[in-house]
This record gives C-alpha cells, sequence and structure tokens, in this order.
C-alpha cells in the first residue's frame, strides 16, 4: 500500500492562552485563526478534518472555504479531558497533584478526567479512517496521541516535542491495522 500525506495542525491560540482547556470549548483568537489560515496554502491535502472545538474547528471553517474544500468535524481528535481541572490554570492546582500526572498520566489522570492512553486509543481509532491526503487541525495532546500510535513513541518522547500554537507536522503515513509514519517536514 502507498503512504498518504498527512499534516496535523495544532490550533492558533485560545482567547486566553495557558490554561487547561481540555475539552473547554474556548474561542479562538482571531489572529491565531489567520495564521492557520497562512499555513494551509503550503498544504497539499483532499481532506480536511478537525476537532469539533472552536479553537480548531473555527479556523478550519475558514481553511475549508478558503480552498473551496469540504471539512468534516470528528470529536475523536478533541484534547485530553482535563476533567476537574478543566479551564484552570496549572500553577493555581496542587504542585504535586499535577508532578504526578506529568510523570505518569496513565497512573495518575486528572481527577474526573481520561488518561493518557485514553487519548492514545480515541486518537489511534480516528486514523484509521485516514485514506487520503488529509489535513487535520486539533490539539496538541491528540498530535502526540497521533506520534505515539504511528512512530512508535512513548508518553516522554512524545511530549518532548514542542507543539507551539499553528505548528504543522507532515507524515508519510501508511494507513492499516498497525499503521506506521515517518516525519517529513514540522512548520512552526
Amino acid at each position: 500500500m502507498s503512504p498518504l500525506t498527512l499534516h496535523l495542525m495544532r490550533h492558533g491560540a485560545p482567547q486566553t492562552p495557558g490554561l487547561l482547556l481540555g475539552h473547554t470549548d474556548m474561542p479562538p483568537d482571531p489572529a491565531a485563526m489567520q495564521l492557520c489560515i497562512d499555513r494551509s496554502r503550503a498544504l497539499a491535502f483532499d481532506c480536511l478534518t478537525s476537532s469539533g472545538l472552536a479553537r480548531a474547528s473555527a479556523p478550519a471553517a475558514l481553511i475549508a472555504t478558503d480552498r473551496q474544500a469540504a471539512h468534516r468535524i470528528d470529536p475523536r481528535w478533541r484534547e485530553l479531558n482535563f476533567g476537574e481541572w478543566e479551564g484552570m490554570d496549572p500553577a493555581t492546582l496542587p504542585a504535586g497533584d499535577t508532578a504526578r500526572f506529568w510523570s505518569s498520566p496513565d497512573d495518575y489522570p486528572p481527577p474526573g478526567g481520561e488518561s493518557w492512553s485514553d487519548l492514545c486509543h480515541r486518537v489511534s481509532a480516528a486514523l484509521l479512517d485516514v485514506g487520503e491526503p488529509t489535513l487535520i487541525l486539533t490539539h496538541a495532546g491528540a498530535i502526540r496521541a497521533a506520534l505515539t500510535a504511528l512512530c512508535g513513541l512513548n508518553y516522554q518522547q512524545a511530549w518532548a516535542i514542542d507543539l507551539p500554537y499553528s505548528a504543522v507536522l507532515t507524515l508519510r503515513f501508511w494507513p492499516g491495522d498497525n499503521p506506521g509514519a515517518q516525519i517529513t517536514g514540522l512548520v512552526t
């Protein structure tokens, strides 16, 4: 089977950056949406998919209009659910709780939230539906989960990759039950 091109774009900055937004639906900053549009113009894709959260779906809708392309929303591309930590500034949370989470997100997920493995399973299932060159406008956690699934990275390796707002990661993607990928470019 031939490889496909997969572009993973992180949404632009939300109106209030620095919070644990997870499934919280905070609108994007308008200037950040324009940066997503500008970066998408250099990408070749046949399918445009996004998370349903406004910080990803709003710029994706504008890209779809700009490119005269269909836009599909897939909730599996949402960020990690931070449960009781949703919308919080990490600096205001108990340091021991967040340190345990960051060191072992499967053993210590956010209270009432999602584990790292749950996010990886959700994103892995979404990757199985990719069948053509695709741009996915999503969140940093979901991109890292995709790297875990496609490249075999462990949690620490995936989180060592810097993904600033509006970053684009381009991969050659071999679809199937055990997909593999090769990173071919990173735009920040």
